[in-house]
């Protein structure tokens, strides 16, 4: 009798511009904790829920473009974007990430809906299957938690 062989779902965790600098920026709007700690909680706690997870910050457009195509060789099961100052002025990421049709959930550390009038629209909250904004790094957090239950109701 053959084995099933339990598939690993992948999930890529995608953050924009200026994310890189997340406990020296503007620490009172964004907060304290550090992009390279962030990651590290929502590796190990990825780990505990049997996914993987690729990071990937970058502060060029292209680069994360690039880094949505590349999920249709990786195999990518989800995706946890922040686009961060894209989220207002990107349709290059916008029209990367429809054509991947790979689900996603838009984080945002701050309500975005609460700040300046030019951050209170995205290119990319009607594409998504939820939005969470305005609870900090604890917003990928639940996120990364969706992304599981999506899993497990997918898989019954």
């Amino acid at each position: 009798m053959m084995k099933k062989r339990s598939t690993m779902h992948k999930i890529l965790v995608l953050n924009g511009p200026n994310l890189n600098l997340l406990g020296l920026r503007e620490p009172k709007i964004y907060g304290h904790e550090t992009l390279e700690n962030l990651n590290k909680n929502l590796y190990d706690l990825g780990k505990q829920l049997g996914l993987e997870l690729t990071f990937i910050q970058a502060n060029a457009e292209h680069l994360l473009v690039e880094a949505i195509q590349q999920t249709l060789m990786d195999k990518t099961n989800f995706i946890i974007m922040n686009p961060a100052a894209f989220t207002h002025t990107s349709i290059a990421l916008r029209d990367a990430i429809a054509t991947v049709n790979i689900p996603f959930i838009e984080v945002h550390i701050t309500n975005i809906y609460s700040r300046e009038i030019f951050r209170q629209h995205s290119y990319f909250s009607d594409l998504a299957m939820a939005v969470i904004s305005g609870l900090g790094t604890q917003g990928y957090i639940y996120a990364l938690r969706a992304a599981h239950q999506y899993f497990a109701q997918e898989s019954h």
